[in-house]
Order: structure tokens, then C-alpha cells, then sequence
């Protein structure tokens, strides 16, 4: 007995030992492999999951490893005026935000179907698990959205499942797979009738919709026209439980998965959301970040935050979001996110992003434009700069709902600012005179303009000085 006691801690010791090697390989591989990219921390490879003459929806797949907290996919869905993705659930959490266009987004909620408009600037979160359709019911704009995709719940199946409610030969509806008797029951229709139901759709997730477009789907062209309470009913009635037809033992013995299983699983009580949502027995609601006033803004850009104290939702998924513009020239001083790993997508313009590893060198430092997406693992300091012709626009996401309170390292309210005294001096090995002065030469803070910039900037008072004083004399000349 004492032999295995001392052979299993044996174990669990060089168990340890190995996970901890392995971790600080990971980041010098990552060390050792940075001056074969410059483009580390950027997501490049996307994935088209949907795409059809009505629209697509393309992923960025959010790398895992020791240097990030969490993962993220960040999706990209593009919709064409009068289209519809149909009804359906995913394994995963979405977090919609409309860059441009109009969106009427419907979801099952506590047995109830809760339909939202949304519109540029608006924020919706869509559990896993609860069926939902999105639309664009726009004559002739098309609808832009940025999401994040949460993989936590994920079925490992992709980068995530999709589950399709309403389908045919294309997509596939989750119903199709069970036998024809388990349908005929549930649904307590001929297995004709059936089959009518499952082969008309073959147009893709996302269809045409109205009667203007000559590929519009009568289907779920008639869809929408319900009122909300029959389009409950009718995504109901193709997961309806007729308990009083079917012999529960009996399909249970006939299907892999129990259709009770299946109907608590997508239209159930949503337990574990409830529990992690303080808001439960109220209807989703959207929220606009632009409505918002900036958490900070001067003459060189603006910047703005929503977490889970302003937007309840996303504490059940644990997710943060934000806006940063920064006007042509002008740059974020470098700063680290103490509590979140940060995805950031260019909504507009140009510029450049810089990142550190812990030990000082350079991680990547690399041009950006708009549609890039990149990421910056918790901790590491980073610095994002517009260029000088056009400003820097970017929207993202942070892996943690709380208030993120990144911590500037340089500016008039930085940290440095905060330490600056004989202690910082004798960090640096410099008196503290020299770093007073070194740190009292920024005036701004968190948004500034860049070396060049200013320099152009003084000049330009200069010049406009020298021609002040100019004038008396030049009029003397004249009279």
C-alpha cells in the first residue's frame, strides 16, 4: 500500500512537471517563431459555413493555447435586402452586433417567441441552444453583422453545429433523420404529408424571401407574414411532443436520441441560463453602443465600452464589447487588458497594431486595414495606431463581462505617471529629474497624437506666430 502511495505522488509530481514544461515551451516556441511571422496575432483564415445567392455567413477560428484565456470565433454575416436564415439552433453562443442594415431577429424564450428589430449599433445575444431565425426586411439595403461565436458548449463538432429546425434537401432539417414512424406519430400526419414537408427546401440556410424576388421561398415568404404567436406555433409544431399519440417507450427504443430529450433540449426551460442570467422571466432586449456616450474622448479619437452591469446579457456568456476611434495620426499608448483576452475587428480605415511578448521583444508589429481581425492575449502590452492619411476604426470583443480597466502604460494617466518617483528612477538607472521629465513631457492621455504629428503641430504654431509678428511690419511697408 505504501509502495503505491508513493508511486501514484510520483506520478502527480512528474505530471506536473511535464505541464509546466510544456506550457513554457509553448510560449518560447511562440518567442522563437516570431521573426518568421509578422502577422502572429492576426486571424487570416476564414471559413465560409453558409453561403447562397441570398447571403453568407464566414468565421474566423479563434486560436486556443496557454497565452489565451479563452477562445473566440469571430463571425461575419452578410445578407442580401428581403432575406431570411432560417429557423434553426446552435451549439454555441452568438453575440450579434449590426455594423449597417436592418435586422428582425426572433428566438423561443421561456415558451415564448421573442422578436426584435434591430438596427445599426445594436447588441443581441442568442444562447445556445434556443431555435432562432434572423432576417433582412429591407427592400434594397443589405445587412452587415459581426458576431462573436462562444465554442465553450460546443459539440466539437466544427467550429460550430448547427442545428436546422426548418429544411429539405438543403439544409438538412434535424428532423429528417428520425424514422418515418417516430414523425408520423409526433407530428399525427400521413407519411406522405410528410415527405412534402422535407424535400421542397433546396435554396440553403439563407433564402429569398417576398414576392419581389423572382428566387423569394414561398415557404418562409409565408413564414414571416405570421403574427408572432403562430410563428411560435408553427416552429412548435415541428417539435411538438404529441404525448397523447406516441408511445414514449416505443420511440425511445426506435430513435438514438429521445425526442423528448430533444424538444427540452431546444424549446425546454433553459435552466443553466437562467441560473447564470439575473435578468431570467424578462424578454432579450437589444442594446446600442452608439446610443452610449464615450467612456473617453478628446480632440484625437474616442473610445467606448459595454459590459455586463450595462448589457445583462452578456454576463451569461461572459463577454465584454467595444468601439475605439481614432482619428488620422492619432494612437492608443501602449496599454494591457489585466482581465480579458481582446478580439478586434477594422470596421474602417487604416493603421497599425503592435504587440509585445512578456519578455520585451516584439511579438508582432504589422500594417491593418479594414476587415482585418486580430487578437491581443491577456497581459501582453499593445499599442494601435491610425495612419496618417485616414482614421482607424475598430469594433471587438473581450472574454470577460466585467469592466475591463486596461492599464495605460505611458500618458498623463498612466501607471508609470502613477509610480513615477525614486523608486521607477532607480528602475531605469536614471535620476529622478530624468524621469520626471521624461514623464511629465505628455500632456495627453490615453488618445494621442503621434511624434510626427505633434511636431507638425508645434511647427505649425510656430509659423503661425512668426506671421502674427510679421504683420505690423509688412502693414508699415504698405502705408
Amino acid at each position: 500500500m505504501g509502495n503505491r502511495s508513493t508511486v501514484l505522488i510520483m506520478l502527480l509530481i512528474l505530471c506536473h512537471g511535464v505541464s509546466m514544461t510544456m506550457g513554457i515551451c509553448d510560449v518560447e516556441d511562440q518567442v522563437d517563431n516570431s521573426s518568421k511571422s509578422d502577422k502572429l496575432f492576426l486571424l487570416e483564415n476564414s471559413k465560409s459555413m453558409v453561403k447562397t445567392d441570398a447571403g453568407e455567413m464566414r468565421v474566423l477560428e479563434g486560436y486556443g493555447g496557454r497565452i489565451s484565456d479563452r477562445r473566440l470565433h469571430i463571425g461575419f454575416i452578410d445578407m442580401e435586402p428581403n432575406s431570411l436564415f432560417v429557423p434553426q439552433y446552435l451549439d454555441s453562443t452568438l453575440i450579434l452586433f449590426v455594423l449597417s442594415g436592418e435586422a428582425k431577429v426572433g428566438f423561443s424564450y421561456e415558451n415564448k417567441l421573442a422578436e426584435r428589430k434591430l438596427k445599426k449599433g445594436d447588441v443581441y445575444q442568442i444562447p445556445a441552444g434556443s431555435a432562432f431565425y434572423l432576417s433582412n426586411t429591407k427592400d434594397s439595403k443589405k445587412l452587415h453583422i459581426i458576431c462573436s461565436i462562444d465554442p465553450s458548449e460546443s459539440l466539437g463538432l466544427g467550429i460550430f453545429q448547427s442545428f436546422y429546425i426548418g429544411g429539405g434537401s438543403n439544409p438538412v432539417s434535424v428532423l429528417s433523420g428520425f424514422q418515418p414512424e417516430v414523425l408520423e406519430s409526433a407530428f399525427n400526419v400521413s407519411e406522405s404529408e410528410l415527405k412534402k414537408l422535407f424535400t421542397q427546401q433546396h435554396e440553403g440556410p439563407i433564402v429569398h424571401v417576398g414576392h419581389s424576388h423572382s428566387k423569394a421561398s414561398s415557404l418562409w415568404t409565408k413564414f414571416l407574414q405570421l403574427k408572432e404567436d403562430e410563428k411560435l406555433h408553427h416552429m412548435k409544431k415541428m417539435m411538438q411532443d404529441q404525448e397523447d399519440e406516441v408511445d414514449i417507450e416505443e420511440v425511445e427504443k426506435k430513435a438514438s436520441w429521445s425526442w423528448r430529450k430533444l424538444l427540452e433540449s431546444v424549446f425546454g426551460d433553459e435552466i443553466e441560463n437562467k441560473k447564470r442570467d439575473n435578468v431570467a422571466h424578462k424578454l432579450p432586449h437589444s442594446c446600442n453602443l452608439y446610443d452610449r456616450k464615450p467612456d473617453f474622448k478628446n480632440s484625437y479619437g474616442w473610445s467606448v465600452a459595454l459590459d455586463g452591469s450595462e448589457y445583462s446579457p452578456l454576463k451569461s456568456s461572459g463577454i465584454g464589447i467595444y468601439h475605439v476611434n481614432l482619428k488620422p495620426g492619432s494612437m492608443m499608448t501602449p496599454h494591457v487588458n489585466p482581465r480579458a483576452t481582446e478580439y478586434g475587428i477594422v470596421v474602417k480605415g487604416s493603421g497599425r497594431i503592435q504587440i509585445i511578448f512578456p519578455n520585451g521583444t516584439n511579438a508582432m508589429d504589422t500594417s491593418i486595414k479594414e476587415g482585418d481581425v486580430f487578437f491581443v492575449p491577456r497581459y501582453f502590452a499593445f499599442s494601435q495606431i491610425a495612419s496618417s492619411s485616414e482614421q482607424l476604426d475598430f469594433f471587438g470583443f473581450t472574454t470577460s463581462s466585467k469592466k475591463n480597466k486596461p492599464q495605460f502604460l505611458v500618458g498623463s494617466t498612466s501607471l508609470m505617471k502613477t509610480l513615477m518617483g525614486p523608486e521607477l528612477a532607480a528602475a531605469f538607472g536614471v535620476s529622478e529629474d530624468t524621469i520626471k521629465n521624461i514623464l511629465n513631457a505628455q500632456h495627453e492621455g490615453v488618445i494621442i497624437p503621434t511624434q510626427r504629428d505633434t511636431l507638425v503641430e508645434t511647427n505649425c504654431k510656430k509659423n503661425e506666430l512668426n506671421f502674427l509678428e510679421m504683420v505690423p511690419k509688412i502693414e508699415t511697408i504698405m502705408t
